[in-house]
């Protein structure tokens, strides 16, 4: 990330992060601010985070974010509440991605996410290289597999390969395609002879 555009990046994570310590939630930023730190770092435009919610609560989470941040759409309540991503903007102007986490995954990814210094004075709660391959490899964009590549480059030795593998069985079981399993494996495969 080109430093301006970077360090306006940070400053709106470390934003949204003292507001998701200072509640004591459970969160980890999962976007490119985490493969900045993990695997190759690239542009972004966004800050991309989870907070783990759970389910029944959503509410109290979306009300105490959006008192304090600004909606990026109409009626951003209820679209958070229906597709569990709530889109705001930081107090400097850059856009929030916020995914409201359910599953025992997401809990977990929360739960096992680091403080890591980015830049200097600057640390944040970021998920493991486990954690960020079983998110990317579940989104699946042309992107996100980009990403894979960098994480099992840069960080492949510190990788859970036994936990990535159960917890992205799970997760693709519920979208009924086990591919992305399969090109996980050859990608590694490849990666091991370079």
């Amino acid at each position: 990330m080109p430093g301006a555009v970077a360090n306006r990046i940070l400053d709106a994570a470390h934003e949204i992060q003292e507001l998701c310590s200072s509640e004591g939630w459970s969160f980890c930023f999962i976007g490119a601010i985490a493969v900045q730190r993990w695997g190759e770092p690239r542009l972004t435009q966004d800050a991309d985070l989870e907070v783990f919610t759970g389910i029944g609560d959503e509410q109290r989470y979306v009300d105490k974010l959006l008192a304090r941040f600004a909606a990026r759409i109409e009626d951003a309540r209820s679209f958070a509440l229906q597709h569990r991503v709530l889109l705001l903007r930081s107090g400097n102007g850059v856009p929030i991605d916020i995914s409201l986490g359910a599953l025992e995954f997401e809990e977990q990814a929360a739960a096992g996410a680091t403080l890591e210094e980015l830049t200097a004075g600057i640390r944040l709660r970021i998920a493991s290289p486990s954690s960020l391959i079983v998110f990317k490899v579940f989104a699946g964009r042309p992107k996100d597999w980009s990403d894979v590549e960098g994480i099992i480059v840069r960080s492949g030795r510190v990788i859970d390969w036994q936990w990535v593998e159960t917890q992205l069985r799970a997760l693709l079981e519920l979208k009924g395609d086990s591919a992305p399993l399969e090109r996980l494996a050859s990608l590694r495969t490849r990666l091991a002879r370079d």
